[in-house]
């Protein structure tokens, strides 16, 4: 069985992310995607540690940061899913759109 989903988009989340950080060394860009999937991996048995964002959705998704981004998943679902692996220096406005256009 699966411990968890990552949302389609999620995935190209990641991969953005990788390619942003791997133009100026792919190490460190290997090591935040480690700690990413690690990140979510611990989220499974414990998928209330997150905590909420109400200023950027209504929704029961929960929040878990990592390094400068920030992971939004819906904690009661099984397998748990990942809806969006943001850098959580977006403006706001552009992580509360992108999190209603993936429910």
């Amino acid at each position: 069985m699966k411990r968890f989903v990552l949302h389609p988009e999620a995935y190209s989340d990641i991969d953005e992310m990788w390619e942003y950080i791997a133009v100026d060394n792919i190490g460190a860009a290997d090591r935040t995607r480690e700690e990413i999937y690690d990140a979510i991996y611990g989220l499974v048995d414990l998928p209330n540690q997150g905590h909420k964002r109400p200023d950027l959705t209504t929704s029961p998704l929960r929040f878990q940061s990592v390094r400068d981004y920030l992971i939004a998943y819906a904690p009661e679902e099984r397998p748990l899913l990942v809806i969006a692996v943001l850098h959580g220096r977006r403006n706001p406005q552009a992580i509360s759109t992108i999190l209603e256009q993936r429910q």
